[in-house]
């Protein structure tokens, strides 16, 4: 019996205020009509009206960062080294078998907007859910941030997973995790108003930080992680490849066991 599939991207679209100004993706459509010109302009005496309804080729051209749509972060986006020293891993160097594995999902909706998350809150969600981690699973962050994808409040939902939460789960063997907000921290407007107050620079962007201290990956901007069950599901989520790239896109999907 064929297996349910769902998808955790979300679609490029340059009409979806999804990044920062400056950062949201471009997409230039050529329509038939054009692609038409261009192949009459490729085969010497062809013209418009021999071409199947008078049409062409359709492309797209996209202007977009690395880190625009549903991607995938490597360790080199976040310290071009280690702390022990050695390179940081760039996209294109990642093991595919940190790409592949058990899902687990966290349902952390209920926490407020800059929440940072802590291991306590990680220990009482797989109470919650029933579940120990293994090394390879791959966990997935279900925030409020996700319904509001799109939106111009979307940079500033969700909670955000600190360094010590980051860690907690690096250490028991986890290399891929995912949330469907902006960011794997908390959101930047939230993390500046604390940053006024106390003048701490540890708050700023500890969970990517984590990553040089333990080597792992995260998605960013998931989507549909409402549709998963807590556990139960394999997640398949394969980076492009771009040359030393700190990130790639992804189009994950989660396969439900049943």
């Amino acid at each position: 019996m064929p297996k349910k599939i769902i998808d955790l991207s979300v679609s490029i679209r340059a009409d979806k205020p999804s990044d920062p100004q400056g950062f949201v993706p471009v997409v230039n459509y050529l329509p038939h009509d054009t692609g038409a010109d261009q192949m009459t302009s490729l085969f010497s005496g062809l013209k418009k009206e021999q071409l199947p309804g008078n049409e062409g080729w359709a492309i797209e051209f996209v202007n977009m960062c690395t880190h625009a749509g549903t991607h995938m972060d490597a360790p080199y986006h976040y310290r071009s080294q280690m702390n022990d020293g050695t390179k940081s891993m760039t996209i294109d160097e990642i093991p595919l078998e940190w790409c592949m594995g058990p899902g687990i999902k966290f349902d952390f909706r209920n926490f407020q907007d800059g929440y940072v998350v802590t291991p306590e809150d990680i220990d009482a969600e797989l109470e919650r859910i029933g579940h120990s981690l293994n090394k390879g699973d791959i966990v997935l962050v279900n925030t409020s941030a996700g319904e509001r994808f799109g939106y111009n409040d979307y940079l500033e939902k969700g909670c955000g997973i600190g360094k010590e939460a980051t860690l907690h789960l690096t250490s028991q063997g986890i290399r891929l995790v995912g949330t469907d907000a902006w960011s794997w921290d908390a959101p930047f407007a939230s993390t500046a108003k604390k940053f006024a107050e106390t003048q701490d620079p540890s708050i700023i962007w500890e969970g990517h930080y984590a990553g040089s201290e333990k080597p792992y990956c995260h998605m960013e901007k998931l989507a549909n992680l409402e549709l998963l069950p807590s556990k139960g599901f394999t997640v398949i989520s394969m980076p492009i490849k771009i040359h030393k790239a700190s990130a790639g896109w992804v189009r994950p999907i989660a396969i439900l066991d049943n």
